[in-house]
């Protein structure tokens, strides 16, 4: 009879401590332990995926919310929902002391997810699908596994936050298991919290976390959100770019008119509105509205040389992508997301279909402005619609009367989204920042890449700003995995290497938590 797992590698870690030349790599008894319970794992993962996630969907959230509590529960983790005076979704807490230990570090997911169009999915987003590759590259469906050691590391399951966000949840709890079949144990306290409005705009996260204060506090923050770099190697990310976002409308006639009878003489409202966001921003990207670089936070010499960590897969990501050119001249995408974006998310105007010979009454963009630090959503706001003005635009907060469009032109009307939140960076050579680089290095036994932020969009300023405590992201998705779109996926590999980040982290093998 084969003896347990967790005795196997126990064994193994005793008879390998007598030989000092010979250490055992950190991450070898968290494979064996991964590799002996894949089918389990998956089970859970499955399980999880199963529910439905949409963040306006308030029962659904909570099933989430109570499922997760179980998982923290099964582990011995003391677990609580935590409200927020003004409603909304609960977090998910969780605190698990290890004794001796005289730093504690907060394990951060989100478990609400994106809207989805079922009719786009290859199968349905809530019923978890594993293949045994890429949808695109013929990944064929293969049943979930009933034995160890039957998966292969290309393989993917397929469900809406497969890879954002609860990868991660399954993850962090895992190495908890892991480690204790090891015979380790955390060095440091735990306390996990377990967003569930992240993808509604975290609208009552700031009072939730103010009325909560005392209970969150720590000496760091670790937020596992976004995907891994292009080259597939592990990233450790000291901050993320903030976002606002607005649908811009231009007005014409009150009814579409003959574009011969009429062209050159009444004014087109997707001409209006095309040149007003060709003026926002050049060929390059550069914005060129006065005052939006202002607030723009100069590099350090640390982030200076994180981005220098940073590998250059442009050529080959070009390739992928069907580009011939970037912008900026092909400056390197590293680059690039250390500065504002405006990004045309989408144009219309007219009739859908064939397009008529007729002038529009109406156009309509919708653009997202991504921030960086210093920039504020509020001051971004005010700065596009004084420039509007300045360049002799009505800007407008609601659709004209007949009044305002007798005696007035080029009527622009911006509807603001949810308020959005700015960037925040953590210096790279702040110390939870290099222990956190540490601690994953070690467990992976191979450098990470640093960088010092994120291209897309996370609320870490909100923690930042409530709980005035340090905070580093730690994405462990890959880079192709359709993130709020269609098809979402997860790659195996990355659900099993992130196990190996979480129980270094949790373990904070060869770094002191500041």
């Amino acid at each position: 009879m084969r003896p347990p797992v967790h005795l196997a590698i126990a064994c193994l870690l005793s008879s390998t401590a007598v030989q000092a030349q010979q250490p055992v790599p950190f991450r070898a008894p968290i494979d064996a332990y991964r590799r002996a319970h894949e089918a389990e794992i998956l089970r859970e993962f499955r399980d999880l995926l199963a529910i439905p996630n949409l963040a306006s969907d308030s029962i659904a959230i909570r099933r989430n919310a109570a499922a997760i509590v179980a998982m923290l529960e099964r582990r011995g983790v003391t677990t609580r929902l935590l409200e927020s005076p003004g409603g909304g979704p609960p977090a998910v807490y969780g605190e698990l002391r290890t004794a001796g230990a005289t730093r504690t570090i907060v394990l951060y997911a989100h478990y609400d997810g994106q809207p989805v169009e079922p009719a786009r999915w290859a199968t349905p987003p809530w019923e978890p699908t594993l293949r045994d590759g890429p949808l695109e590259r013929g990944g064929n469906v293969v049943p979930l596994p009933s034995a160890a050691g039957t998966t292969g590391p290309e393989w993917r399951i397929y469900a809406r936050s497969a890879s954002d966000d609860k990868a991660p949840i399954v993850a962090m709890l895992v190495a908890l298991d892991a480690l204790r079949a090891a015979g380790r144990a955390p060095s440091v306290n735990l306390k996990f919290y377990f967003d569930g409005e992240e993808e509604a705009g975290n609208a009552h996260t700031s009072a939730l976390l103010r009325q909560h204060a005392a209970l969150l506090a720590s000496d760091g923050w670790i937020f596992a959100d976004g995907p891994v770099h292009q080259s597939r190697r592990p990233q450790v990310v000291f901050g993320v770019r903030g976002v606002t976002d607005v649908v811009i409308t231009a007005y014409g006639a009150t009814r579409a008119l003959h574009s011969g009878h009429y062209g050159n003489w009444a004014p087109n409202p997707a001409a209006v509105l095309a040149n007003f966001i060709a003026s926002l921003r050049d060929v390059d990207g550069r914005i060129l509205v006065p005052g939006y670089m202002d607030d723009v936070r100069p590099l350090t010499a640390a982030d200076r040389r994180a981005l220098r960590t940073v590998p250059n897969v442009d050529a080959a990501l070009c390739r992928e992508l069907g580009l011939a050119a970037t912008e900026a001249n092909n400056a390197m995408l590293a680059e690039r997301i250390m500065q504002p974006a405006l990004n045309v998310r989408s144009l219309h105007a007219g009739p859908l279909g064939a397009a008529a010979n007729a002038i529009p009454t109406e156009a309509t963009a919708s653009i997202d402005f991504r921030l960086v630090p210093d920039q504020r959503p509020e001051r971004i706001r005010r700065l596009i619609e004084a420039y509007a003005t300045r360049q002799g635009y009505t800007v407008l907060h609601a659709a004209p009367d007949s009044a305002m469009r007798a005696t007035h032109g080029r009527l622009l009307r911006f509807d603001w989204g949810a308020e959005g939140y700015p960037g925040q960076r953590t210096r790279a050579d702040m110390p939870l920042a290099r222990a956190v680089v540490r601690a994953v290095t070690d467990a992976l036994g191979a450098p990470v890449i640093e960088v010092p932020i994120l291209g897309g969009s996370l609320p870490t300023y909100l923690f930042a700003e409530a709980l005035a405590a340090p905070l580093v992201v730690v994405p462990i998705a890959n880079h192709d995995n359709n993130q709020h779109a269609s098809n979402e996926n997860l790659r195996l590999q990355n659900l099993w290497d992130a196990i190996v980040v979480f129980a270094g982290i949790e373990s904070m093998k060869g770094a002191t938590v500041p």
